[in-house]
């Protein structure tokens, strides 16, 4: 059941961030004062002093929107609804969508590159200042049991910040020898201590290969020490739980499997079903329970949650883009297919399940109508009022980076390439009978779902091209059929978290955009295939402005053809959603 909302009329105040990269001398004219501290600012000189310091290193800023809107999630509505000429909430969306450089926007909306990369790199900037201030306090920090967690915490958190960027601004990990091609980010380890630093030279800016080597660093020198007995709140640090995870993604993301296994085992325990999401328990009240269930910081799904300023909800609400249903439409003598990703991620079945995900009947919603989609609870805002009465205040949107349904699928992943193909489909039900699916999961159930063979195409399978991704194993037969069934489950798991934008990356996955501007009657279709250099983020504007080369200049990324031709996926019409 779709239930009907309508949007609050809240002016919006947003959060304008500043970001400090430097301090300027401080001049007094009395010779007593020099040795005083010259503003009010707290000396990082206890324990307690730097996990408080550190709290402010958790970026309130996202990649999840531009990550979402450059992937495959969401259609056009301007093109499933011929009638709707809908401007995007931002006129940066439009440009995402499109896959060109993102640049009309100012330096106070959220969401933006702009916004990541200052807000990612200040987190980092936090990271360095805490480990230094360790430094100062303790020859051996580690050592320390009074700074050890602190010392785990500072390395695991400043690993996690620069794969996100990295991810996010260059190409996605190939191989030693193809990643070494591609230049990485600027990985930085101390505080600035000088007004200008250039990051382009050698000592910052590295190849992935090696961006990826320095995070690896700097997570295994941080997880030992992570203690959870040092946290109020656990779950919005880096946790025991959530450094693990997070280990098992990056060794995903590199491929080395039995690591995968070994600190995904770790987050999850002897009994993972104990510690999945569940969604039976969701009280469906309201939108607001339900909503503080799922972020229920005391879940033992929810490894690690982050509190942003995203405007997805908004974004949505504005019914441009959204998860909807698909259509065919002729364009110069040619046929062209939008597929439904209401049917890929909600409506269509599962190989173990048929029509609607249980657990998310009754918990979708819909603005305005719903031949514009769909989207569910999960997204919805948080505010918080500075004036009631002016109706004004920040937003806030709660995102969980690791879950233990996602590190699930992750250990799936690299089971199936370590050979363990029932031991992957065993995760696999694990995590379907979590999302309330009550039939047994099968091989047989899989193939028949994932069946690339399928006369008129598979909406429920993407082009894969591993071997061009450096990929030392490629998967054929049964075990390509998992493949494409964890593919498809990781794509419903983190829906609204932008993480489908990186496997799309990391697999070479071909996306296809078709847009209409809210000014054009003429339909735009697009592709993006696994070597075209727009799969790169580009660096914001006031970044390559101060000397840093772009992001989608360098790489082994070249731009590809446009465009593509299908027949219809099916004779069948798509499901249309009921009142």
């Amino acid at each position: 059941m779709i239930r009907y909302m309508k949007l609050k009329d809240i002016k919006l105040f947003l959060l304008t961030g500043v970001v400090a990269c430097g301090m300027a001398a401080a001049f007094v004219s009395c010779t007593d004062k020099l040795d005083e501290v010259p503003d009010n600012r707290t000396e990082i000189d206890e324990p307690d002093k730097v996990l408080r310091l550190l709290t402010s290193a958790y970026p309130v800023a996202t990649p999840a929107v531009i990550c979402e809107l450059s992937g495959d999630n969401y259609v056009d509505d301007n093109v499933v609804v011929p009638a709707t000429h809908n401007d995007a909430y931002e006129r940066f969306h439009e440009q995402a969508y499109k896959w060109v450089d993102i640049d009309d926007y100012s330096i106070n909306s959220d969401d933006t590159p702009y916004q990541v990369w200052e807000a990612y790199y200040a987190g980092i900037s936090v990271c360095n200042h805490a480990i230094e201030a360790m430094l100062e306090m303790s020859e051996n920090p580690a050592s320390n049991p009074e700074l050890s967690h602190a010392w785990g915490e500072a390395h695991v958190l400043r690993a996690y910040l620069h794969f996100i960027l990295v991810n996010v601004f260059a190409e996605s990990y190939k191989d030693e020898q193809k990643s070494m091609a591609d230049r990485g980010i600027p990985y930085v380890t101390k505080s600035e201590s000088v007004v200008h630093v250039d990051y382009s030279t050698s000592e910052y800016l590295h190849s992935v290969k090696e961006t990826y080597d320095l995070i690896e660093k700097d997570l295994l020198e941080g997880l030992p020490y992570i203690d959870d007995s040092k946290l109020k709140v656990a779950a919005y640090h880096f946790n025991k739980s959530a450094a693990n995870a997070f280990a098992a993604r990056f060794y995903l993301f590199k491929r080395e499997y039995a690591k995968v296994v070994q600190y995904a085992d770790e987050a999850l325990g002897s009994t993972p079903s104990s510690i999945l999401r569940k969604w039976s328990s969701i009280n469906q009240n309201t939108i607001d329970t339900r909503l503080n269930d799922y972020n229920d910081h005391t879940a033992p799904c929810n490894f690690l949650i982050q509190s942003t300023y995203s405007l997805q909800d908004r974004m949505l609400s504005a019914c441009r883009y959204a998860t909807n249903n698909g259509t065919t439409f002729t364009s110069n003598g040619q046929t062209w297919t939008v597929p439904s990703t209401l049917n890929i991620l909600i409506t269509g079945g599962g190989p173990n399940w048929s029509g609607w995900f249980p657990c998310y009947d009754g918990n979708l919603f819909i603005w305005g109508g719903q031949e514009y989609g769909v989207w569910m609870f999960r997204v919805y805002e948080y505010f918080e009022y500075t004036d009631k009465i002016a109706g004004i205040g920040f937003v806030h949107m709660l995102y969980q980076p690791f879950t233990a349904d996602e590190t699930l699928l992750c250990r799936a992943e690299a089971k199936l390439y370590l050979g363990d193909r029932n031991g992957a489909i065993q995760d696999l039900g694990l995590w379907t009978s979590s999302h309330m699916v009550t039939s047994t999961l099968t091989l047989d159930g899989i193939k028949n779902k994932y069946n690339r063979s399928a006369r008129g195409g598979n909406i429920y399978v993407s082009a894969l091209h591993p071997q061009e991704m450096g990929f030392q194993k490629i998967l054929e037969g049964d075990d390509l059929s998992v493949l494409d069934c964890i593919l498809h489950f990781r794509r419903i798991e983190r829906l609204y978290e932008g993480d489908r934008w990186y496997d799309i990356k990391r697999y070479g996955i071909t996306v296809y955009h078709h847009y209409r501007g809210p000014l054009e009657d003429e339909i735009h279709t697009d592709s993006l295939t696994w070597n075209d250099k727009r799969r790169v983020l580009q660096l914001p504007n006031n970044v390559i402005e101060a000397g840093l080369p772009g992001s989608r200049e360098t790489g082994a990324g070249v731009t590809s053809g446009s465009g593509y031709m299908t027949k219809p996926l099916s004779s069948q019409p798509a499901p249309y959603l009921a009142n």
